[in-house]
């Protein structure tokens, strides 16, 4: 390894990924997202980058961990009880894996994740 294998996001010229949720998940909204996935590990387990998302509600059910630090916007991430925990610019949290609920965006939204999701 050198260097040249660091991955650094702010020259990263990684692709987009637009998408939207199924559509059974969408609660409200248009809310389509992009990906800019900077890094995926060897063993497959791990990934890394920056993601958008435009106003919308939709279902999430996590099987993986996420690490988030939302840097643009404002999104409401609540859980299957109705528990809900509003989301800005400079807040640092982790989603772990079984986590079930809806995610909200109010402002359109970007956070940088670190994905890990653990082999059967």
């Amino acid at each position: 390894m050198s260097i040249q294998d660091i991955v650094d996001f702010s020259q990263a010229n990684t692709a987009p990924d637009r998408y939207r949720p199924a559509a059974e998940k969408i609660l409200k909204g248009d809310p389509e997202q992009t990906i800019y996935n900077h890094y995926n590990s060897p063993c497959g387990q791990m990934s890394a980058g920056v993601w958008e998302g435009e106003v919308g509600q939709w279902k999430v059910n996590y099987t993986e961990h996420e690490y988030c630090e939302i840097v643009q916007g404002v999104s409401v991430l609540r859980d299957g009880d109705g528990n809900a925990k509003t989301l800005r610019a400079g807040d640092r949290f982790v989603i772990p894996a079984g986590f079930s609920g809806t995610w909200e965006v109010l402002e359109p939204c970007r956070k940088i994740y670190v994905v890990f999701e653990q082999k059967a």
